[in-house]
């Protein structure tokens, strides 16, 4: 016992012990790397810092999604192909279509909600293994976004009725969404990222429903037969999965000007490397928004070093993929 006592109250053993300082450690370290490898000063400029949080924000609202599933102890592949579908879909009705985008919004972030809604009934209700339930969504979105866009990206060359095409000006909605304020500082996405990200720590940290969804990722069965309905509040885990990857859907759309099936490959992936790196835990339970946040300028920053650094793509997922693991054997070794 003693040996124990002493070893944690060793400063360095506390540090490591605490997620959101090792979030915060992975965050310097990639800054530093910044400094270093700065591309003959490219890293020092502003607009490389705000297009870093600009690109990092679509990740940075599905992992919002992705930090309500996995605390309940779940897992959600299909984030990628519903924002796809989305933002086909969203490109269809507000290019294609011109219907408003009060009409538009509303539809698309009702598909990604009723998306995962069926994940989640999936693995909730039918007790699928929700790897197998959201791969299967996974599957059946990517397939109903090339459906519905017959195969090609939706973009702003429209079809007339006498067979020709015409070259259509983006939308307002668009527009605005990829617009930047505060004297071009910081980008509209970053502030709807940021406005999520206020939504989901809310629910998480001052409603009943956030404390159930750390009960469940904790101990279902403790949480089952504290009076908790795990079902319902598993299943609604997954719908803000569905919404928040619906929001990337729609703001995909507008920075692409296009809806494109063939978007959001690999987004899951970084989706989760987010919340991991962040700090919250794959078995649920455990973790925060707070943690996702610092997760999400970590491989923001990462990715915007590799790119102005001119690093290939296949070198990008090769470092996220080590990342993960890396990140999950620290988690195990602090439980250890």
């Amino acid at each position: 016992m003693t040996t124990l006592s002493a070893g944690n109250s060793n400063p360095i053993t506390r540090l490591w012990a605490n997620p959101a300082s090792r979030a915060l450690l992975a965050l310097a370290l990639v800054l530093i790397l910044g400094v270093v490898f700065n591309a003959d000063g490219a890293f020092f400029k502003s607009g490389t810092h705000r297009d870093a949080l600009r690109q990092a924000s679509v990740f940075g609202i599905l992992a919002c999604g992705m930090t309500l599933v996995i605390i309940s102890g779940g897992i959600d592949l299909a984030v990628g192909s519903v924002l796809a579908l989305v933002a086909v879909s969203f490109s269809l009705m507000s290019i294609h279509w011109g219907w408003s985008p009060w009409l538009a919004v509303p539809l698309c972030l009702l598909l990604g909600a009723a998306c995962g809604a069926i994940s989640g009934g999936v693995a909730a209700v039918f007790r699928v293994q929700p790897f197998i339930a959201t791969l299967a969504m996974m599957v059946f979105a990517r397939g109903l976004a090339k459906t519905v866009s017959g195969g090609m990206k939706v973009s702003r060359s429209v079809q007339q009725p006498d067979g020709t095409y015409d070259y259509v000006d983006a939308p307002g909605v668009f527009q605005l969404i990829d617009s930047r304020i505060q004297g071009d500082n910081v980008s509209v996405v970053t502030v709807i990222f940021l406005v999520c990200a206020l939504v989901t720590w809310l629910l998480l940290a001052r409603h009943r429903w956030g404390r159930q969804l750390y009960a469940i990722g904790g101990n279902e069965e403790a949480a089952r037969l504290s009076g908790v309905s795990v079902k319902f509040t598993k299943v609604l885990a997954y719908v803000g999965g569905g919404l928040m990857a619906a929001v990337a859907g729609i703001c995909q759309a507008a920075q692409e000007q296009q809806g494109d099936p063939e978007t959001g490959i690999g987004y899951e992936l970084t989706a989760i490397a987010i919340v991991v790196i962040g700090g919250t835990t794959l078995t649920g339970g455990r973790g925060g928004i707070g943690l996702t946040l610092i997760g999400t300028f970590t491989i923001g920053y990462l990715e915007k070093i590799l790119s102005v650094n001119a690093v290939p793509e296949a070198s990008r997922l090769m470092l996220t993929g080590a990342i993960i693991v890396a990140a999950v054997l620290a988690q195990r070794r602090r439980r250890a």
